[in-house]
């Protein structure tokens, strides 16, 4: 299935990518490179780029091959030259990556939104009140679509972004602003919001590298920082994440760029470490504007958690104070690389919460999407499995070269693929059966930590109706606050704990009892009360 997939898809491309790309200087084609290239110059002030590129895959490249403007540039140095980060540069060479990037799964459906009967999360309204992901909330779809997805779901503009070819064009990639058009300042329609933030959109695009301080902080020298004008932003994004976020352009070493990521694990975070530590190493550059980290051996979980991770980005409010937390606080770009249970106690002493439930009142997170942290620690990745072995399997080609599929497969649609190569002793019907086995039981147990969730709500309601103490409530509240952390994950979690179901079952049978224990104490109160 995805071999026909590609085969479509790189007729589709290839034709493209001859008529916009420049021809590969004979570099590329693994002849040395002219010793008159250049790239000395460029050297003398770009030693952390020396470093990276000389010895390594890209040696052979000149500069000239992403950069354009050097000649303005070595004229002036604070012309700065234009960088070329556009990911059909790179599928010049790597034709089978970059087809497979681009692909459409058509095995994930667009626009299916979680909180609905039969979606993931079917009572998402009444648990995240009032927050704007219960105006629209979508099952994820292929990388391709991580921009566009964004800018068209009902919560982000008030609808302003729309395909042109209308629901025809819900299946396009490419360019964002050849596929979406925006029908103006002045244009909101119903029921919809107008979210977003630009720290988001650093996950979704690789567009701004160069134009975002490290972190997000504001600076003269960047053109966005996480107080800009989210339309703004929006309107020049152009492309979803590209190849430059997991590959040095430079050296082709394996790599990460988001910065909130690299601020953990360089201050110490350990989630990633194999026997104890990781072989990340952070290059800062122009005096810690821009920061990377380089690794020596790929590693997805590093890779894949730029953006399959826990993270706060949005407004929030302090615990203690309930003080607003904005987009000038380094909290609105934080990964807080934990796990599900000690989620909660961190996001206590960071002291930022993101809403209060429109019902009880609690101080809630909203969870984002942590496949990176329920991975970890899981039967699979002690083993050794990174989540490019299930996601990113090796594939051929037509010519029967061998290559690395970047379609990022739902690995139960392709269990050959995903699955036989560690498991050859069951059949694809067993491993589908294992698979739906695991997925069924923690399904069952997110739709009872929904029910228990419910249930602390409307007798928090109740008692509240009925005059039960405050100091009541705010116990109750404690244990909404427990709870929701210890069921949501679940649910921005992508995988209905096939990741981890160990620590999927154990953390959603503490939300229920948390939960229980809320509606016990409640129930307690509103039975006193009765008596009187």
């Amino acid at each position: 299935m995805i071999n026909r997939r590609l085969a479509s898809v790189a007729a589709a491309t290839g034709m493209a990518m001859l008529l916009s790309l420049p021809i590969y200087s004979t570099a590329a084609k693994g002849k040395p490179a002219a010793k008159d290239d250049g790239r000395e110059t460029c050297y003398g002030c770009h030693d952390q780029v020396k470093a990276l590129k000389e010895g390594s895959k890209h040696a052979k490249l000149a500069c000239s091959t992403c950069h354009d403007k050097l000649k303005e540039h070595l004229d002036n140095s604070e012309t700065r030259p234009v960088t070329l980060i556009d990911s059909a540069l790179c599928g010049k060479c790597h034709k089978d990556e970059y087809a497979t990037s681009m692909m459409v799964d058509y095995e994930a459906p667009a626009r299916k939104e979680k909180g609905i009967p039969g979606g993931r999360s079917p009572v998402m309204d009444k648990l995240l009140a009032p927050y704007g992901f219960t105006i629209e909330h979508n099952e994820p779809r292929g990388h391709a679509f991580m921009v566009t997805d964004q800018f068209v779901v009902d919560r982000f503009a008030g609808g302003r972004f729309q395909y042109k070819q209308r629901w025809a064009g819900v299946d396009q990639v490419g360019k964002t602003w050849d596929i979406l058009e925006d029908k103006g300042p002045d244009f909101k329609m119903g029921e919809t919001g107008k979210a977003g933030n630009p720290t988001c959109i650093q996950c979704k695009t690789s567009d701004h590298i160069l134009k975002w301080k490290f972190l997000g902080d504001k600076d003269p020298k960047a053109k966005w920082d996480r107080t800009s004008d989210i339309i703004a932003v929006a309107k020049d994004t152009h492309n979803p994440v590209g190849c430059i976020h997991c590959h040095d352009p430079h050296g082709a070493q394996p790599r990460i760029v988001r910065d909130a990521l690299i601020n953990e694990i360089d201050k110490g975070a350990t989630m990633f470490a194999r026997n104890g530590a990781t072989d990340l190493k952070v290059i800062s550059f122009r005096d810690g504007f821009r920061k990377i980290g380089v690794m020596k051996k790929s590693d997805s979980r590093m890779m894949c958690a730029q953006c399959h991770v826990e993270y706060a980005c949005g407004k929030g409010f302090e615990f203690g104070s309930g003080k607003p937390v904005g987009y000038d606080d380094q909290r609105t770009n934080h990964m807080p690389l934990k796990q599900v249970k000690e989620l909660l106690d961190h996001y206590r002493k960071l002291n930022y919460y993101d809403f209060k439930h429109a019902v009880t009142g609690a101080r809630l997170v909203k969870l984002q999407h942590p496949e990176a942290e329920s991975y970890a620690g899981s039967v699979h990745e002690k083993a050794g499995v990174t989540c490019a072995d299930c996601h990113m399997p090796v594939m051929k080609n037509k010519q029967g070269k061998s290559y690395k599929s970047h379609m990022m497969i739902r690995p139960r649609s392709h269990v050959k693929e995903s699955c036989q190569g560690c498991h050859p002793k069951w059949n694809a019907e067993q491993q589908l059966y294992q698979i739906d086995a695991i997925r069924n039981y923690i399904s069952g147990k997110m739709r009872k930590s929904e029910y228990w969730l419910g249930e602390l709500i409307d007798t928090y309601a109740a008692a509240k109706r009925f005059g039960v103490d405050e100091a009541t409530l705010a116990k109750a509240r404690e244990k909404h606050e427990e709870a929701h952390v210890l069921w949501e994950w679940w649910t921005a979690e992508n995988s209905d704990g096939f990741h981890n179901p160990d620590l999927a079952r154990d953390s959603l049978a503490a939300s229920i009892t948390a939960s229980k224990e809320g509606v016990a104490l409640l129930n307690k109160a509103l039975d006193e009360r009765g008596k009187k």
